[in-house]
């Protein structure tokens, strides 16, 4: 390892941890000042206007998108084109939610006026207890002083940690509060990796399940698990419950006569199953677990009345991997 590989590697762990010791300080500050901000934002009746300039501008476009993913309608409202007419995006009903570092970010003058005329409550977040924009706000939430990472001092990096850490404690406070559910989630997360995730099994199953009666002949079951081509079959009691599964491995310890069984001599009992409103991910890893390639969907979970197949290719394709 090199010396300038070894400076590297200090400057990077040097600068991870005072934010980190910055995150601690930022935990151990909050008060009931972070507690009415959360009761505000849950009494507005319209939208959380986040707002910042420069560095905490990236970071509040940042806070409104996770709040408007987990429930709480936010949008970023840029300081400087609020000046010229977007201003009109703000409303009675809304809350703001205003940051700056120094509290005196000259961009934001008019938007905090406009939230002062219009009676729109302020949450404020800054670093300096006397600034503009804490005096002015309705909330004040102040960010510990805490030195920046780098040398200097000056460059935005711990403060814009803290503040990032503060949105997201903020959007998980309100999204806990509102009993956010994966399946709402999954609403504002239909595309990518993240949507295919929260897929249900039954919205990748496929309905029409290969089924067969035990008593009936292996001559028909075979003639089922060719025409599906899941490679399995279920077998079925005689009130139409599942009793079993036939799979590939079933047809190769039963070669010897095979065509003189009946299913359920063949089958193998008691087989793994899902609900159809389980997560595809679980259905994923039960299939990994138990290096099977497909599960019978059975509704409602634990009974034994079949809706449908769900088969390891099904995810793949879905992107659940």
């Amino acid at each position: 390892m090199t010396s300038s590989t070894t400076d590297f590697l200090t400057t990077a762990r040097r600068v991870i941890r005072r934010e980190a010791e910055a995150l601690g300080m930022l935990a151990d500050s909050l008060d009931g000042a972070f507690s009415a901000a959360v009761e505000m934002i849950l009494r507005a009746e319209g939208r959380v206007i986040v707002s910042g300039m420069g560095k905490s501008g990236h970071v509040a476009r940042k806070i409104a998108a996770t709040l408007a993913s987990t429930g709480t309608p936010a949008q970023f409202v840029h300081p400087a084109e609020a000046s010229h007419g977007d201003l009109g995006m703000v409303m009675k009903g809304d809350v703001a939610l205003v940051l700056s570092n120094s509290g005196e970010t000259p961009e934001l003058a008019d938007i905090i006026a406009h939230t002062r005329r219009f009676d729109i409550p302020l949450i404020g977040v800054a670093g300096r207890a006397e600034s503009t924009l804490l005096r002015q706000s309705d909330v004040a939430l102040l960010l510990p002083d805490a030195p920046e990472a780098c040398e200097t001092g000056i460059v935005p990096t711990t403060s814009t940690t803290m503040t990032l850490a503060l949105g997201d404690a903020l959007a998980v406070a309100l999204m806990e509060h509102r009993a956010f559910t994966p399946d709402q989630f999954r609403v504002f997360h239909p595309g990518g990796k993240l949507g295919a995730r929260l897929s249900r099994v039954r919205d990748l199953m496929h309905a029409d399940a290969p089924l067969i009666s035990h008593d009936a002949p292996m001559s028909e079951a075979l003639l089922i698990m060719s025409a599906k081509g899941f490679g399995v079959v279920g077998v079925t009691d005689a009130e139409g419950y599942l009793q079993g599964i036939i799979t590939d491995g079933d047809l190769r310890r039963h070669m010897a006569g095979l065509l003189d069984l009946s299913a359920g001599d063949v089958m193998t009992a008691a087989p793994r199953t899902i609900g159809p409103e389980a997560l595809a991910e679980k259905a994923v890893r039960i299939m990994n677990d138990r290096k099977i390639t497909c599960l019978f969907v059975v509704d409602p979970e634990g009974s034994q009345s079949v809706t449908g197949l769900l088969h390891i290719h099904d995810c793949l394709r879905a992107g659940i991997a």
